[in-house]
């Protein structure tokens, strides 16, 4: 008597469809890999978007000018309608602006002699270093930049393809153009051109904050900027209540 043993085995269709499936996944491989890469160049470039934000606000929280931080103060090339109208007064202020305000041309107390002008120089003042302990307005961080380096200092160490770059985020602040025209009656159109820099002082200060890579990798090689703007206003003063 024969017998015959027989054994579970897989089929040619089958083995040609696993054969398939494995060359689809091994195609797709590489781009997978690429799309981890480029994950995480834009962590890195949003890292340092954040950081660049967090330059431009940290710079808006100084004063608009070192001559003075309480007042408005006068420029030499601004719009003539935000001049103050009774600048010879006590009580010199914009047209419009409520008798009640404390955002006035002139010192507490009404002193004409207080009257300042915004700085011409933008940047380090006479006896000023460029650090963040004399740094006392805005247009101190003219010209200034701060690195980010990849990978900390020791790059050499790192497994990252952009090891040893950095990211530079360089800030610069300019007067811009504060004119604007626009047509009577009230509700008309209204034309500004924010990004227009102006020679002498106006009454806003631009701030760009513009973020560059050194790491030499296509996909961080892309300039950032950010702007932002700070106003010739004054400050408020909180009003003293009797109980």
């Amino acid at each position: 008597m024969n017998f015959s043993l027989q054994r579970p085995a897989i089929a040619m269709i089958e083995l040609i469809f696993a054969i398939v499936v494995m060359g689809i996944v091994m195609m797709s491989a590489p781009q997978l890999l690429s799309t981890a890469s480029k994950s995480g160049y834009v962590a890195i470039q949003q890292e340092g978007i954040n950081e660049a934000a967090t330059q431009v606000n940290m710079i808006l929280d100084y004063p608009w000018d070192e001559n003075n931080t309480n007042t408005v103060l006068v420029v030499d090339n601004g719009d003539a309608e935000l001049n103050a109208t009774n600048i010879a007064d006590s009580d010199a202020r914009r047209a419009g602006t409520s008798p009640f305000s404390t955002r006035l041309f002139v010192s507490t107390g009404g002193i004409l002699a207080g009257v300042f002008n915004a700085s011409a120089v933008l940047g380090n003042d006479i006896g000023e270093n460029n650090t963040s302990l004399d740094r006392d307005d805005i247009d101190d961080f003219n010209g200034t930049s701060v690195n980010l380096v990849l990978d900390g200092a020791n790059a050499g160490a790192s497994d990252y393809i952009e090891k040893g770059g950095q990211i530079n985020i360089a800030r610069t602040v300019s007067y811009m153009d504060d004119n604007a025209s626009y047509n009577s009656p009230a509700g008309g159109t209204l034309n500004f051109n924010p990004f227009t820099n102006k020679a002498g002082t106006t009454n806003i200060k631009h701030i760009q904050v513009t973020l560059t890579s050194t790491s030499g990798v296509a996909e961080l090689a892309k300039t950032i900027t950010l702007h932002a703007f700070s106003c010739n206003i004054g400050t408020y003063k909180l009003k003293e209540t009797t109980p």
